[in-house]
């Protein structure tokens, strides 16, 4: 199978996922500027989660310009990606309404944590279908910045129930290892 259907439905999805995350916002009754100071908690956890499903769709883009052919197995650990990305909006709102809350907070960087398991899930399938020597198993035989990612997660996660802010220091740290896709992908397709 192409990777076409794939795709369209993929950014279908992550279309509506930010398109729900911008519908959690609401405007403030007032007219003031000041009366933007209790939603700016909301706007910045909106502005975290749109870059992390912009990364995600770049990558996601990026990964299946390298891959041939699709099967069972990689569109099963598609939805799966597309599940965790799809707690994004319920993540956002809590945190952001929440002000940073220690269990809000958790939860966001659960979801993260999945959203990158996933991912992981996907290359794996990818490369199992490809093989280890296709492009992509050239570009993933050794992911330093993945595993690098999942540990970082997992210790955001930890430390969101003593210092929430470190925590959201440590995701927007990993969202910026990730804002520029993986050049490996671009210069083994060159080659």
């Amino acid at each position: 199978m192409k990777t076409g259907r794939l795709e369209a439905f993929s950014d279908g999805v992550l279309a509506i996922i930010i398109t729900i995350m911008v519908l959690g916002m609401s405007a403030p009754e007032g007219y003031r500027f000041e009366d933007l100071k209790p939603i700016i908690p909301i706007f910045l956890t909106y502005v975290l989660s749109f870059i992390y499903v912009a990364i995600y769709w770049n990558n996601h883009h990026h990964l299946l310009q390298a891959v041939n052919k699709v099967n069972g197995k990689i569109l099963w650990a598609n939805l799966n990606l597309l599940f965790w990305l799809s707690l994004f909006p319920f993540a956002t709102d809590w945190m952001g309404k929440n002000h940073f809350e220690d269990n809000p907070t958790a939860v966001y960087g659960i979801v993260l944590l999945m959203a990158a398991v996933a991912f992981k899930i996907m290359v794996h399938c990818v490369i199992k279908n490809e093989g280890k020597e296709s492009n992509i198993g050239r570009v993933y035989r050794t992911d330093k910045r993945m595993n690098l990612s999942l540990l970082l997660y997992l210790t955001g996660v930890i430390v969101s129930f003593f210092f929430p802010i470190v925590s959201l220091i440590i995701y927007l740290g990993v969202a910026l290892m990730w804002i520029v896709p993986d050049p490996r992908i671009e210069k083994t397709l060159k080659d």
